[in-house]
């Protein structure tokens, strides 16, 4: 084996290899991971089928999701405690591509996002995600929470719309004008689901909320369908073909089966087809899954470690999820991602090493088989309580209501930008504008944070007096493209008539091609003007810089030297 080839199988087995074969595998662990999976197992059937109805897609696919890519995410990421599956995050994503391309442009571009993620992993790009600014990421959750909650008001009051607009003003429209409309049936289930699952926790016992909940709203809505009250159910709402043509309701109690992506029906009901401009089509929003997936499941990896004590591999885990979203599609799983939701919750179960995530997977497998009829009665109603409780949980208001309060006004700013994109627009151009207006504003305040300083009159730098021809400053800040022209530009309007400039660099910890270019400006200035330039203290960044653009001494008019004293004595 290559040594490359070496690397890369030692990057997939990272969690299983390291975490669990160095510390050592016994019964113990074993049976803890078993519990585990079987906890999160249970919890995710419900959660995947109501993710995936939210996506666009039947609710089969979200349990493919959980199983295929659950389990090989499991088995090749670099984060031992993530459980991943379809996540509320990419509903905002993944509903437009299923309205304009249906389920195969919606797989096609799930296996383009993996290998992206693969692409990034290679370039060892995990670490850079945490350079997204926390206002970028709460803006644009808190977006998503309140684009999902928006859509699941059809299904909570019943209302009759056949299909929702595809921008968001319309969409609160339709939704206005068809109130007259509520099914209070409907309505009934979802309150009492929605109402259950904030008094369950109360109770503080071991058992999620929304099982509990989704039972109860299940059987009210058996009972009020056995009286004619015609709530919406899976059953009812989602149908499939069985292997002789006939039309079944609800879900099929069949494993998922390899086929192409692209050969899945698209959205007129016909196999989309491969082609280099579906791709092109497809690759933004291909690009958008990606990054979204790469921040989530590393998000995910960090709250984890927060928790366990234990660290993840960044890198790995993003080849790990690349992986699990190029193999996924190929049996009818849409995007998947490390949801911390399902994760803590493994954690807090005993999870131990990725194998309590790949029991998961096995769990909702056997669910789907054991259980699809009785999936099948699941009222929409619960579901769209359900994702109420998610999109809140999402949207991590009591973190926006403190950034509100507590931070800078330019923190605020980009907030409420990536807030107001990611609802109004796409989350796409909210995240990209989001990560723009910060670093702008980012650096507009590190530029305004390197300040000229004249030390000439300071006895602590300059002892003597030196004459007014001699103009002394000490630098402090940066000098990168945004700071160094207003810096050098005072220093030549402040020294229009001094023979001798001096300047200390000893607090410059940066000079990049900008600052360099304004100096070279400073410099052309001190030999229009007669002026003579002497510089000091210069730090190893900035040396190295002025070294690379060999930056020479000038006679008479640029010398260097190593200490401020120097300069003055010379």
């Amino acid at each position: 084996m290559s040594h490359r080839a070496h690397l890369f199988s030692l990057k997939i087995g990272y969690a299983f290899s390291i975490a669990c074969l160095k510390e050592g595998y016994s019964f113990k662990k074993f049976s803890q991971d078993l519990l585990a999976g079987l906890t999160v197992g249970i919890i995710a059937i419900p959660l995947s089928m109501a993710l995936a109805i939210a996506s666009g897609v039947a609710p089969q696919y979200g349990l493919y999701t959980a199983i295929i890519g659950g389990f090989i995410i499991a088995l090749t990421g670099g984060s031992r405690y993530s459980v991943s599956g379809p996540t509320a995050a990419f509903v905002v994503l993944l509903y437009p591509i299923a309205e304009k391309y249906g389920l195969a442009g919606l797989l096609m571009a799930t296996v383009m996002s993996g290998c992206i993620l693969i692409a990034m992993a290679c370039l060892k790009l995990g670490k850079l995600i945490q350079y997204i600014p926390e206002s970028v990421t709460l803006g644009f959750t808190a977006g998503i929470g309140i684009v999902i909650a928006t859509l699941q008001i059809k299904d909570f009051f019943g209302l009759s719309i056949d299909a929702m607009p595809e921008h968001y003003w319309d969409k609160i429209y339709t939704l206005i004008q068809t109130i007259p409309s509520a099914h209070w049936p409907s309505m009934t289930v979802a309150i009492v689901t929605l109402a259950i699952m904030l008094i369950w926790p109360k109770f503080k016992t071991p058992i999620p909320a929304h099982l509990p909940a989704i039972i109860v709203g299940s059987l009210l809505a058996l009972y009020l369908n056995s009286m004619g009250m015609d709530i919406a159910t899976i059953g009812s709402r989602f149908h499939y073909y069985l292997a002789d043509g006939s039309l079944a309701n609800g879900i099929p109690a069949l494993p998922p089966e390899f086929k192409l992506p692209w050969l899945q029906d698209g959205a007129n009901g016909h196999a989309l087809g491969f082609s280099w401009n579906m791709i092109q089509e497809l690759l933004p929003s291909a690009f958008a899954i990606a990054m979204l997936g790469a921040i989530e499941s590393l998000l995910c990896a960090v709250v984890l470690d927060g928790m366990t004590g234990k660290r993840h591999s960044a890198n790995s885990e993003l080849l790990g999820q690349g992986i699990g979203n190029i193999i996924a599609p190929f049996f009818g799983g849409i995007p998947a991602t490390a949801a911390i939701a399902r994760s803590a919750a493994n954690v807090k179960a005993g999870g131990q090493t990725p194998i309590a995530a790949m029991i998961h997977a096995i769990v909702v497998l056997l669910g789907l088989v054991a259980l699809a009829g009785v999936l099948s009665y699941l009222p929409m109603p619960a579901m769209a309580a359900l994702l109420l409780i998610v999109a809140w949980n999402m949207s991590e208001a009591h973190k926006a209501i403190e950034l509100i309060k507590t931070a800078p006004r330019g923190d605020i700013l980009v907030f409420f930008t990536c807030f107001s994109l990611t609802v109004l627009f796409d989350m796409v151009i909210a995240i990209s504008l989001g990560i723009i207006l910060a670093a702008l504003l980012f650096m507009k305040e590190t530029a305004e944070m390197t300040k000229l300083v004249d030390i000439k009159d300071n006895k602590r730098y300059v002892a003597d007096d030196l004459g007014d021809d001699v103009a002394v400053f000490r630098i402090n800040g940066p000098l990168f493209f945004a700071a160094a022209d207003n810096i050098f530009s005072e220093i030549a309007m402040k020294t229009v008539h001094k023979k001798m400039i001096i300047l200390s660099f000893d607090n410059v910890s940066l000079l990049d091609a900008g600052g360099l270019s304004a100096l070279h400006k400073l410099i052309e200035h001190c030999q229009h003007h007669h002026c003579q330039l002497k510089i000091s203290d210069v730090q190893f960044q900035p040396l190295r810089t002025l070294a690379k653009a060999k930056v020479q001494p000038i006679e008479g008019i640029l010398k260097f030297y190593p200490t401020l004293q120097d300069a003055l004595n010379d």
